[in-house]
């Protein structure tokens, strides 16, 4: 929510609140969290378990007990009921993945008053860069965040009728097999870079739909898009891109669906003011900070390129969804 009025210690909390983000990211880069997961230790034990110097290590664990990360006791520190299921490496909804993701991003945001100088991206696309943990933590951080919100979607959006999805730019299929288990008789495709079929493979077939779910590679800029399906899912592409892009994105979505189907979009809606909310507005500056074009949209402009590319009955589903994300969706005439 905005805020109407600030006092200065505020924005002075505002200013330096990144400390505490700081302190988030090396305690996963570190991994403190996996050895406190159920057991009460020392500072000078965890220091031994993460390789690092004790004193160093005991201002840390101080720092994450104070933001509500760990609780300390008096004989040492153990995890949160909350940091023992999202924050140990082998708990099953484990985010560590995206917020290594959030922490590889943080030179760019240190250089932001460049980007906006220069009108030009001050990072290399983690899809072109050479840093192969930077690709890593992006597609698990996908997959984490995915994986949170698909089966409620799923739930939600009625694909009834529909025999076949395409999941376009779909990663490693999270959308696709979440549709696919909330619908017994679809089928789908994931459609996207040679470089994700092995990650989009091994997670299709560890829920046990390598029969319903294929995966075919390709390019959405270069290539062509498999096509005769009745229901296309993008979610979260548009925003990489300029609104020349967003639109040849949307026709070649729209080409693969048949007439009478059904194209679905998800992502971070501005209002059309373009004010708020607050997260897709500040999603966009990131956009800025590692793409040529790219933004975040409001709502009505989505809408506009959408009928531009040729669908009809576009509407916002009704849906909660956090950090200001929304799904749009249209009928192919």
């Amino acid at each position: 929510m905005k805020k109407s009025e600030w006092t200065i210690p505020e924005l002075l909390e505002l200013s330096g609140g990144y400390w505490a983000t700081c302190a988030l990211h090396a305690g996963v880069r570190l991994d403190v969290f996996t050895p406190l997961n159920g057991v009460t230790l020392s500072a000078e034990e965890v220091a031994f378990a993460c390789q690092c110097e004790p004193r160093a290590m005991e201002m840390l664990l101080n720092a994450l007990a104070s933001i509500g990360l760990i609780e300390k006791e008096a004989n040492g520190y153990r995890d949160t009921t909350f940091s023992a299921q999202y924050l140990v490496k082998t708990a099953p909804g484990y985010l560590g993945h995206i917020i290594r993701h959030h922490h590889h991003l943080m030179a760019g945001w240190a250089s932001l008053h460049e980007a906006i100088q220069s009108g030009t991206p001050v990072r290399t696309s983690i899809s072109h860069g050479d840093d192969n943990a930077e690709r890593e933590s992006f597609l698990l951080g996908m997959y984490n965040l995915a994986s949170q919100l698909a089966p409620g979607i799923a739930a939600a959006i009625d694909l009834g009728g529909c025999q076949r999805l395409l999941d376009f730019g779909g990663g490693p299929g999270t959308y696709a097999i979440h549709f696919c288990r909330q619908n017994p008789e679809l089928k789908a495709v994931v459609y996207d870079l040679p470089s994700t079929r092995t990650f989009a493979e091994n997670t299709i077939a560890r829920y046990g739909l390598s029969d319903r779910i294929s995966f075919t590679a390709g390019d959405y800029h270069k290539n062509p898009v498999p096509a005769g399906f009745d229901a296309a899912w993008l979610s979260h592409i548009l925003h990489a891109e300029g609104p020349e892009g967003c639109r040849t994105i949307l026709r070649k979505a729209v080409d693969a669906v048949a007439p009478g189907g059904t194209l679905l979009a998800q992502e971070f809606i501005l209002n059309d003011a373009k004010d708020g909310p607050q997260f897709p507005a500040l999603f966009s500056l990131n956009m800025l900070l590692g793409t040529s074009s790219g933004q975040s949209y409001s709502e009505g402009e989505l809408r506009g390129m959408m009928t531009e590319a040729g669908l009809i009955d576009i509407r916002r589903i009704a849906l909660d969804l956090p950090n200001g994300a929304g799904i749009m969706a249209g009928t192919v005439a």
